[in-house]
């Protein structure tokens, strides 16, 4: 196998950053050295080096929590990884999703600048209803709805649609952007009630890039 040209530091590694490849979250930051590499690619399983115990490591080989290789690239200068992967379980040692879950508190100088939330909060958003299935009826919202059926639910997604319509035509963006909200949250909840992982929706946007709407409407007609 062919590699391109990296450059590996003193130890003959590389940083790794390991990134989901439906949500685009950084999980976690690991080393790769030549070999660990050519058996990433090989195998489709991520596997690294460990500075700690110097030997290849592929990850989730005992825990469970593999990450299986979408694609990888490299920087302009050669000498940083980045890939895409399909993380099984949670990605940190410590049960968090995520290695990136501790942040530095400071008061921000530009005060214009807001962190914008990203595709990952509709992920996350679709995880905390999931669990909301088996809850209490009594002290949970999402989990009365889940348990009186996709005709409910149906319904409020009817009624939401209707109340976006309506603010579309009446009412400013403020308006527009809550009921916009309703609608989308009453529709990731129809996709748990119907097992659906909200990934399959990125997947099915992801393949409609590219094709004219019109093309893609005949299509499915067709189907």
């Amino acid at each position: 196998m062919k590699l391109p040209k990296l450059k590996y530091n003193s130890d003959g590694l590389i940083p790794a950053i390991a990134t989901d490849s439906l949500s685009g979250e950084v999980l976690m930051l690991a080393y790769m050295n030549e070999a660990s590499l050519k058996q990433t690619l090989k195998t489709g399983r991520v596997t690294y080096f460990s500075r700690s115990r110097q030997e290849l490591w592929e990850k989730g080989a005992t825990s469970g929590n593999t990450q299986n290789l979408i694609s990888i690239k490299f920087d302009c200068d050669k000498d940083t990884l980045l890939l895409k992967v399909k993380q099984s379980g949670p990605a940190c040692h410590t049960g968090k999703d995520t290695c990136f879950f501790e942040e530095i508190t400071f008061e921000n100088p530009n005060t214009t600048q807001k962190e914008i939330p990203t595709a990952e909060i509709i992920t996350e958003l679709y995880k905390i209803i999931k669990g909301r299935k088996g809850q209490d009826p009594k002290s949970s919202y999402v989990a009365s709805l889940l348990l009186k059926g996709h005709e409910k639910i149906s319904e409020k997604i009817s009624e939401e649609a209707g109340e976006l319509i309506e603010s579309a035509a009446e009412h400013g963006k403020k308006e527009i952007t809550h009921e916009l909200s309703d609608l989308w949250f009453h529709t990731l909840v129809l996709l748990a009630e119907k097992d659906i992982p909200v990934e399959d929706i990125y997947v099915e946007f992801k393949r409609r890039f590219g094709t004219s709407g019109h093309i893609e409407k005949a299509q499915r007609v067709k189907k």
